[in-house]
């Protein structure tokens, strides 16, 4: 072996070995369902295989968009696709999907409501429900949580599911910024109900409604038997100079360990089910002539 090439490969040992023992660091915001969910156990997994350490921030989907945007962290967690109100340059920033992920139907685990229907969920998000007794449940008054403004993941994607209009403006009793402290104040509240991910849901102590008599289930969503579902992403930056390294950590979430992380934590591995995008689409389509 000539010195040259001995050097070569001790330099690439020496450099593995650098990368193992002290790694590289990557900053991820966003959603703090996907937080919850999942990205939290696949950086923990990923940093055992790689070496390379994910710091998570949430705070929703919209400021993950616009921190990766302007290139302020390394990648984002969105689980939403882009609007027009994002103001980002759709050349540059890219939308991976990893997941399925359920919209739940939330209640406080006192409640005795099993089920609603999707017209009578619309009824609540219109505020031409005001009483529980109209569901079936106590006499009591019904208080509507949901998320500050219109284009956060969960507000934009019932929007969209529900009403086909992502304008549409909602009778609620109170918003919040983040999820976290909505399903904080539904485990709290006896006359709550507010919708949020199934995935982050589960960790929760509160109840969860079926609609339409099924229950957001791996199963019910992978088969597209649950009505309510959407993609959850990684949204990347071309320009970003670590681009590289969160390509390595897309493939691990592809990966046959990262599947089985994801269905862990109740959400369908966005490989095991990519069919579920044309029945998106024809959800869409049903809501909006549903609206009209």
């Amino acid at each position: 072996m000539t010195r040259k090439k001995s050097g070569a490969i001790l330099l690439t040992v020496l450099c593995t070995f650098s990368l193992s023992s002290f790694g590289m660091t990557l900053s991820w915001a966003g959603c703090g369902i996907t937080k919850k969910a999942f990205m939290a156990e696949l950086a923990t997994a990923y940093e055992k295989k790689s070496g390379t350490k994910i710091e998570l921030e949430g705070g929703g989907a919209t400021k993950g968009i616009r921190k990766i945007s302007e290139r302020q962290v390394d990648f984002s967690g969105s689980c939403r696709f882009r609007v027009e109100k994002d103001g980002i340059s759709t050349s540059l920033v890219q939308f991976n999907p990893v997941a399925w992920d359920a919209l739940a139907v939330v209640v406080h685990k006192s409640n005795p409501v099993e089920s609603l229907s999707l017209e009578q969920l619309r009824d609540v998000f219109m505020g031409k429900v005001t009483n529980w007794s109209a569901l079936g449940g106590p006499d009591q008054p019904l208080e509507l949580l949901i998320r500050n403004g219109k284009i956060s993941g969960v507000g934009h994607t019932v929007r969209k599911l529900l009403f086909g209009d992502e304008t549409i403006d909602f009778q609620a009793s109170e918003s919040f910024k983040s999820s976290g402290p909505l399903e904080e104040a539904i485990e709290q509240n006896p006359n709550a109900i507010a919708v949020t991910g199934i995935s982050s849901a589960r960790k929760r102590d509160f109840k969860v409604i079926n609609l339409d008599g099924r229950e957001p289930s791996i199963e019910n969503i992978k088969q597209g038997d649950y009505l309510l579902y959407r993609p959850l992403y990684i949204v990347t930056n071309r320009e970003s100079e670590n681009l590289r390294a969160v390509k390595s950590f897309i493939n691990f979430a592809h990966s046959r360990e990262g599947r089985e992380i994801i269905r862990k934590n109740g959400a369908v591995p966005y490989l095991e089910a990519v069919w579920l995008n044309n029945n998106l689409q024809r959800q869409w389509k049903e809501a909006r002539r549903t609206d009209e």
